[in-house]
C-alpha cells in the first residue's frame, strides 16, 4: 500500500491549511440533542426529554460516570430550540428562561466541572430551522461575543432562512468574529449541506481555513436507509472529499444513531465502522440513561475509537466497490499501520468473502491483523489467500499492522517455538487460523 500511502499524504500537503484556533486536530467526539430528541419542548407532559438544561446535565452526568469521557466522547452539544423567541434588552440570543433557568453559563460550567465542553446551536438566517431567532449579519459579532460570555466550547452554525449570498458573507464573518473574542471556540459550518455538498458551488479550501469541520449533507435520520444514503453520497465523492480532511477540517457525515430504534446491531457496527474509516465527528444522538449494552459496546470499543482518533487524520476510501454484494474500505493510520472494512450489502443470509492482502494492493510481508469487533488476532502474509464472513448489511473491520520483516518474523517464530518447548506449551506458539 506504499504508493498509496504517497498519495494520500501528498494530497494532505496540497490541500488547503486548517482554521488557525488549534482545535479539534482529531475528530471530535460527543453527544448532540437533534436526532433523538428534535424539537421537543413539552417539559410540562415529558420533562425527561424535552430540550432543557435537564436533558443537558442527564448526558453530561452519564459521559463523566459511564466511561464515555475516557475514549474522549466530551461534547454536549445543543442543538436548535434552546432559545427564548425574543432577544434580551441589548440584542442578545437567551435561552427560554422556563426551560433553562440558570442559563447557558452556567451549564458550561456544569459541563467543566465534569471535563467536559459545552456545545450550542445558532443559525446564520433570520430565524433557525425551528424558528427561533437566527443570527443575520448584523447580529453575527454580538452572537459571537455572546457564546464567548457564555464559556461555550464548540459553535454548530446552521443556514435555515438565508441565501447563497449572506452565506458567503455570514459563515466567514462568524469564523473572524470567534477568533476574536479570544476564546477558543470550535465551528462547524453547515454551509456545503446548502450548496449540494460540491465544487464548484462548495470551495473546500476557503472551507478549511474557516471551518474545524462541515456538514456536507442532508440530516441523517434513524434509518438504515438514510445510513446508505449518506455513506453512497459520501464514498461516491470521496476523491473531491478526501483532499481537504485533515487534522483540525473534518467532512461530517452526521450524527451516529447507534443505540436508538432503526439499526440492528449489525448495521450499528457498519456505522461505527464506516464512520471510522472516514475520519469523521463521532457525536452520538441517542439517550445515553436507557442504551442498551450491545450499542454500548459498539460505541465503547477502544479499537474503533483508536482508528478514528488516528493522529495521522487521513480521511479513508472504499477501494471495492460491490464484488458480490461485498466492499472493501481502507484508510491509512499512523506508524504504517491501516484499517480494513468489510462490508456486505447483501440481505440474505452471511456471505464468505475470498481474497488476500495482496489482491488489496498490500506490499510483500507478514502483518499483524486485529479484528476490531470479534478481538480476535492473526498473522497473515500478504500472499496469503483468507475468508471473512460478512453478515447481512454487516461489516467485518481489521486493524492492520505494519508490515514484519520476514527476517524479524522468523526469528520471532524462533525464539518462540524454543520458549514454548521449553514449557511444554508448543500449541500456543502459533496465531489462530482466522475465520
Amino acid at each position: 500500500m506504499l504508493s498509496t500511502v504517497l498519495v494520500f499524504v501528498s494530497t494532505l500537503m496540497a490541500a488547503a491549511v486548517a482554521l488557525d484556533n488549534g482545535l479539534m486536530r482529531t475528530p471530535p467526539m460527543g453527544w448532540l440533542a437533534w436526532e433523538r430528541f428534535r424539537c421537543d419542548i413539552d417539559c410540562e407532559h415529558d420533562p425527561k426529554n424535552c430540550i432543557s438544561e435537564n436533558l443537558f446535565t442527564d448526558m453530561a452526568d452519564r459521559l463523566s460516570e459511564d466511561g464515555w469521557r475516557e475514549l474522549g466522547y466530551v461534547y454536549v452539544n445543543i442543538d436548535d430550540c434552546w432559545a427564548s423567541m425574543q432577544r434580551d434588552q441589548h440584542g442578545r440570543l437567551q435561552p427560554d428562561p422556563k426551560r433553562f433557568p440558570g442559563g447557558i453559563r452556567r451549564l458550561s460550567r456544569y459541563m467543566h466541572n465534569r471535563g467536559l465542553k459545552l456545545g450550542i446551536y445558532g443559525d446564520m438566517g433570520t430565524h433557525t430551522c425551528g424558528g427561533y431567532p437566527g443570527t443575520p449579519l448584523s447580529k453575527i459579532e454580538i452572537d459571537a461575543q455572546t457564546f464567548s460570555d457564555w464559556e461555550v466550547d464548540m459553535l454548530k452554525f446552521d443556514g435555515c432562512y438565508s441565501n447563497a449570498t449572506e452565506q458567503a458573507q455570514g459563515y466567514p464573518q462568524m469564523s473572524k468574529a470567534l477568533n476574536a473574542t479570544g476564546r477558543p471556540i470550535a465551528y462547524s459550518c453547515s454551509w456545503p449541506a446548502y450548496q449540494g455538498g460540491l465544487p464548484p458551488k462548495v470551495n473546500y479550501s476557503q472551507l478549511a481555513e474557516i471551518c474545524n469541520l462541515w456538514r456536507n449533507y442532508g440530516d441523517i435520520q434513524d434509518s438504515w436507509d438514510s445510513v446508505l444514503n449518506i455513506v453512497d453520497w459520501f464514498f461516491d465523492n470521496q476523491e473531491v472529499l478526501i483532499a481537504v480532511a485533515g487534522p483540525g477540517r473534518w467532512n461530517d457525515p452526521d450524527m451516529l444513531i447507534i443505540g436508538d430504534f432503526g439499526l440492528s446491531m449489525d448495521q450499528s457496527r457498519t456505522q461505527m465502522a464506516l464512520w471510522a474509516i472516514m475520519a469523521a465527528p463521532l457525536f452520538m444522538s441517542n439517550d445515553l440513561r436507557t442504551i442498551s449494552g450491545g450499542a454500548r459496546s459498539i460505541l465503547q470499543n477502544k479499537m474503533a475509537v483508536r482508528i478514528n482518533q488516528d493522529p495521522l487524520g487521513l480521511q479513508g476510501r472504499r477501494i471495492l466497490k460491490e464484488e458480490s454484494g461485498i466492499e472493501v474500505f481502507w484508510r491509512p493510520l499512523s506508524n504504517d499501520a491501516s484499517a480494513l472494512v468489510f462490508f456486505s450489502r447483501r440481505t440474505d443470509m452471511p456471505y464468505r468473502y475470498r481474497t488476500s492482502l495482496s489482491k488489496l494492493n498490500y506490499t510483500a510481508g507478514s502483518y499483524e491483523v486485529h479484528d476490531v469487533f470479534s478481538e480476535r488476532s492473526v498473522t497473515l502474509k500478504d500472499s496469503t489467500g483468507f475468508v471473512v464472513s460478512v453478515n447481512p448489511t454487516g461489516v467485518v473491520m481489521w486493524y492492520v499492522s505494519a508490515p514484519v520483516k520476514p527476517n524479524r518474523l522468523q526469528e520471532f517464530f524462533k525464539d518462540a517455538r524454543l520458549r514454548g518447548a521449553a514449557r511444554g506449551d508448543l500449541a500456543n506458539v502459533i496465531p489462530p487460523v482466522f475465520l
